[in-house]
């Protein structure tokens, strides 16, 4: 079978150094939930680094001086933990996430009296160090696969099932990249003329802890799985395609492929029935 290769970084990526990244998410006395503001400033953070070739992520947590030794490790780490499982709603590979450790207190240096309650603040807080590899690695070659549409029009029979390849969403979200569109107007034009074929929509997603569903970052519902599949489902009823042989399903994470985490980011198709055709 021919071999082709996936889409090269752009030449400029290659050229420019990647450099470290850093953020920092504080919190509230004693706490180790993230505020709102935080967590919102968390997320335009992670929309920077989702399209970098990361090679590491280090994830540090830090209270202020008060409260034990032994209090403030514990809470250092819960934040830090904290931090982890945002990452993780969010559709980032966990393998790439090697330190999550809580470093306890930082304490206060010499400053005025007044600035005490400002300079723990600061010190309230998580370091996220995000590095990249430099320069950014080449992408793989991989086997070429037939076409999700030649498979539509070929044989089919209950319990099939295809992967919608280079239908490919935007990390944390439902949305498609621009570059699926064709294909899926593609896919569309093959169903709406398989009149004889019911079939099941079928959403996944990448990374989350215990095999659960992400967050939507649009709707903050957990439940990204789902709308990955019914965004594909209420295009393809636009298109023409009739809703009585379409059904659709959230799978959370059950099934990762074991490879690249954007391609759990993903939808398949389960054909359940197959009648006569016209």
């Amino acid at each position: 079978m021919k071999k082709i290769l996936v889409i090269f970084l752009m030449f400029t990526q290659l050229l420019c150094a990647q450099k470290e990244m850093t953020h920092e998410v504080y919190f509230e006395t004693d706490k180790y939930d993230i505020p709102p503001t935080e967590h919102y400033r968390l997320l335009l953070f992670l929309s920077e680094i989702e399209a970098l070739d990361i090679q590491k992520v280090s994830i540090y947590g830090f209270t202020d001086d008060r409260g034990s030794d032994s209090y403030n490790m514990v809470l250092s780490q819960n934040r830090a933990n904290s931090i982890k499982t945002i990452f993780s709603n969010n559709e980032f590979d966990e393998s790439i996430i090697t330190n999550v450790d809580g470093k306890g207190e930082i304490l206060l240096k010499l400053v005025k009296e007044e600035d005490i309650h400002k300079i723990r603040g600061l010190n309230r807080k998580v370091e996220i160090i995000v590095q990249p590899y430099n320069p950014p690695r080449v992408q793989k070659v991989v086997e070429e696969k037939p076409k999700v549409e030649d498979i539509i029009k070929g044989e089919l029979k209950a319990g099939d099932k295809f992967t919608l390849d280079n239908i490919l969403f935007k990390t944390g979200y439902s949305k498609l990249l621009p570059e699926s569109k064709p294909t899926l107007e593609s896919i569309a034009k093959a169903l709406v003329e398989r009149e004889d074929i019911y079939f099941t929509i079928q959403g996944h997603v990448c990374c989350t802890q215990n095999s659960r569903d992400a967050i939507d970052r649009k709707t903050k519902k957990r439940n990204l799985s789902v709308a990955r599949a019914k965004y594909i489902y209420d295009y393809l009823a636009k298109k023409g395609v009739s809703t009585k042989r379409m059904k659709y399903v959230g799978m959370r994470r059950k099934f990762p492929l074991g490879g690249e985490p954007k391609f759990d980011r993903r939808v398949e198709i389960l054909v359940t029935y197959v009648g006569e055709s016209n």
